[in-house]
């Protein structure tokens, strides 16, 4: 078996060593993410969703404020801020160590979350296409930069997504961002093919088929496909009943190069990470 490539991001000053996968954990302080078990709005359960990802063995923290389930209710900025401040406060009172990354598409939310409350990364599922400034600010900021495909916006994206080659289409995406980015200086930057986001299960799983192939940037991966619909669907069921099909595919995803897994179930990911480097150091 192929060992990886060291990969490392500086996340807060400190290397982070991405040759051994790492596990990001979701909190979500919406009150409408697809997955009812995600969503976190007081003060009390977003402190023990937290904790539980920290003492499950997550060691990123990943936090979102903007639902982006197809078909999800816009929201404006002042709303996801207020959530996001709220959140962030609690964190770095009570969890000052935790690595916290924030999914947020907007500029100006990235920039209020990394200069007034130290988060860590910029998780952007639109890769810049939803605000024009938000690879600029990101580049300034300096903070690792996860670059996510996904075709139109929540509300449309899975409105008939099509593809000629689903594949080709997402690198030739990605080299254009990554490009981008580093024509702005920016160095720590992630890549995230976006499963689930303007792509039927087809086009999912032709995805997860060829995900070595993301190799050829020579960046770190991060795969999303915790409980979503192309585990569920596929086998007749609810987000809720995904949790064997959703370790299986974080497996796989392991296996074909994945660097970071953002999840739903923490200790489930870590022990299929502790699996795959034990199948790593006997190979």
């Amino acid at each position: 078996m192929e060992l990886k490539t060291a990969k490392y991001i500086n996340v807060n000053g400190s290397l982070m060593d991405l040759e051994h996968p790492r596990v990001m954990g979701i909190l979500n302080v919406t009150p409408d993410s697809f997955y009812a078990g995600s969503r976190k709005q007081s003060e009390e359960d977003i402190l023990l969703r937290a904790r539980q990802i920290i003492d499950e063995g997550g060691e990123i923290i990943d936090i979102g404020a903007y639902s982006s389930r197809p078909d999800a209710q816009n929201i404006s900025t002042e709303e996801e801020a207020a959530r996001l401040k709220k959140a962030l406060t609690l964190l770095n009172r009570e969890m000052p160590e935790a690595v916290i990354s924030v999914d947020t598409f907007r500029a100006n939310i990235a920039k209020m979350c990394v200069e007034e409350h130290g988060v860590a990364i910029i998780n952007d599922i639109s890769a810049g296409n939803m605000d024009d400034r938000m690879m600029p600010v990101v580049a300034k900021l300096g903070v690792p930069y996860v670059m996510m495909h996904m075709k139109g916006t929540p509300q449309d994206m899975q409105k008939n997504p099509e593809y000629d080659n689903v594949v080709k289409e997402v690198m030739y995406y990605f080299s254009e961002k990554v490009q981008r980015m580093r024509d702005l200086g920016a160095k720590d930057i992630i890549i995230d093919p976006g499963f689930g986001f303007g792509k039927t299960v087809e086009h999912n799983y032709i995805l997860m088929d060829k995900l070595e192939e993301f190799r050829i940037f020579d960046l770190p991966i991060l795969v999303g496909i915790s409980r979503k619909s192309m585990i569920y669907r596929l086998l007749g069921n609810t987000p809720e009943d995904a949790l064997n099909g959703t370790t299986v595919l974080n497996t796989i995803s392991l296996m074909k190069g994945a660097n970071i897994l953002r999840v739903h179930d923490v200790k489930e990911a870590c022990e299929a990470v502790k699996i795959y480097c034990k199948l790593i150091i006997n190979s």
